[in-house]
């Protein structure tokens, strides 16, 4: 791009309500239109404009996606991102209408966005080792490669997932009781299938995942709402609400969203709950292995000796959402009571993917990884505190918090926490209320907001000011 366009682009009016995004994606737009930049030019990288216009590299990269989608410009890898050919010159449009919600159904947004929760560090993944481990799997293709995918999974991997859990997590399994599903939507679904029916009883921690209410909602399935402290969920709380519950889902290891470690007292009273009872624990062990103070905590799992736990895990948070995969450890003794189940109701996963990870994980660059960002997240957290708190320290606090991979921010006036997350949407930056993931009108209110890809403070001080603004 040359200096004149970059010049237009760096023009961007900070105190317009229309979001950051949407204003380059004009100016790109027009610049098209105007023949200013003409097919072929090539535009500056996402990291570079957002270097040079003070915002986040997602706020680029939701503008590009944009483009991108309507034709206007092509990803061409190595040769950078450069506007698309064959479009001739036009008026520019007066008023130009973004197809872009203001809103989301789900839980994420439709493109990156800054703040993005659940998103990993996407800037170090290790692109060069997973390109490498999938040539070399295509290179070695053979037609057996081509046939319908194993219905629970890659046996290798399954087995490899077992051999990681033992010695990450503390949980003794065989690759057997490990079964591959499509994320936590595939992996919960597996469950209710096999465990649970209509009208059953469930424990759900409150505040807690949206995705679960929503899934049980649409199985049937009564939710009691046990509430949270600094200790996690209150056993003795949910054991008055509903002491015969088939079943109890938790997020031990970070309490999502509080991100408070279940106590060892309460580990143990739940374990002892589900025994006298016969019902069954779900962990959600979604992003344990990022912990900061410590090393990471055991799994619940691994204190499980009477096979009431069922310990669900994911590759979106170490490697990247996109690839859909993650898993489910069942109990030895229900692994053929799931297999039925998998077998009636669901299909098996692509094998490519899985080959890849599972070649990851046996040559040690799964671990390696994790290791690497869990150092990462640690200063990227403490970058993204010290810039946020900067600025808007006289207007909210930032829990402590041991681990994950999200921030929670509490108000200090009484502010609307789901007008503020709109307006902060509005603007470009994604975020979800506290209040959204609670059943109670009356929970507590706070905003979560992800870290992973805040790469500086002067980055966290510029979504500070942004904030700031929306107040």
């Amino acid at each position: 791009m040359r200096a004149t366009e970059s010049n237009q682009l760096m023009t961007l009016d900070r105190l317009s309500d229309e979001p950051f995004y949407r204003q380059i994606y004009h100016r790109i737009r027009r610049s098209i239109a105007e023949a200013l930049l003409k097919p072929g030019d090539r535009l500056p990288s996402a990291r570079q404009l957002a270097k040079e216009l003070g915002l986040a590299r997602g706020t680029i990269e939701a503008a590009y996606s944009l483009l991108t989608a309507e034709g206007y410009i092509q990803p061409q890898g190595q040769a950078g991102t450069r506007v698309a050919p064959n479009i001739p010159p036009q008026s520019a449009p007066k008023n130009i209408v973004v197809a872009a919600p203001t809103h989301y159904s789900g839980l994420q947004p439709p493109a990156i966005m800054p703040l993005q929760m659940g998103l990993p560090a996407l800037d170090a993944f290790p692109r060069k080792i997973w390109a490498r481990l999938g040539a070399r799997y295509l290179r070695a293709m053979q037609p057996n490669d081509m046939k319908y995918p194993a219905h629970l999974g890659l046996p290798a991997l399954r087995n490899a997932i077992a051999a990681y859990l033992q010695m990450a997590r503390g949980i003794h399994c065989n690759g057997s009781q490990v079964f591959i599903t499509a994320g936590y939507r595939g992996t919960l679904q597996l469950i209710l299938h096999t465990l649970l029916k209509p009208d059953d009883e469930v424990w759900v921690e409150d505040p807690g995942f949206p995705l679960t209410r929503e899934l049980l909602r649409g199985a049937n399935i009564k939710q009691i709402a046990v509430p949270v402290d600094a200790e996690g969920i209150v056993v003795s709380e949910g054991r008055e609400r509903a002491e015969y519950a088939r079943a109890a889902i938790v997020t031990p290891a970070h309490q999502s969203p509080l991100c408070v470690s279940l106590s060892l007292p309460r580990r143990l009273a739940l374990l002892e709950w589900a025994a006298r009872q016969q019902a069954w624990i779900i962990e959600d062990d979604y992003d344990g292995e990022y912990r900061y103070v410590s090393r990471p905590l055991p799994a619940l799992k691994s204190l499980d000796n009477q096979g009431r736990v069922l310990y669900c895990g994911t590759f979106s948070k170490v490697l990247f959402p996109g690839i859909r995969l993650a898993y489910l450890v069942v109990p030895e003794q229900q692994v053929e009571h799931f297999e039925r189940t998998s077998l009636s109701f669901f299909e098996g996963m692509s094998e490519m993917p899985q080959a890849i990870v599972c070649e990851m994980m046996m040559e040690g660059h799964f671990s390696r990884h994790i290791h690497r960002m869990r150092k990462l997240y640690a200063e990227r957290r403490a970058m993204a505190v010290a810039g946020l708190s900067k600025i808007l320290g006289h207007h909210l606090t930032i829990d402590p918090q041991p681990g994950g991979m999200h921030l929670v921010l509490r108000l200090r006036a009484p502010h609307n926490d789901a007008r503020i997350a709109a307006r902060m949407r509005e603007s470009g930056l994604y975020t979800h209320a506290l209040s959204s993931w609670s059943s109670n009108s009356q929970g507590e209110r706070g905003l979560l907001i992800g870290f992973t890809n805040i790469e500086s403070q002067h980055q966290a001080e510029n979504i500070g000011r942004q904030i700031l603004s929306l107040l």
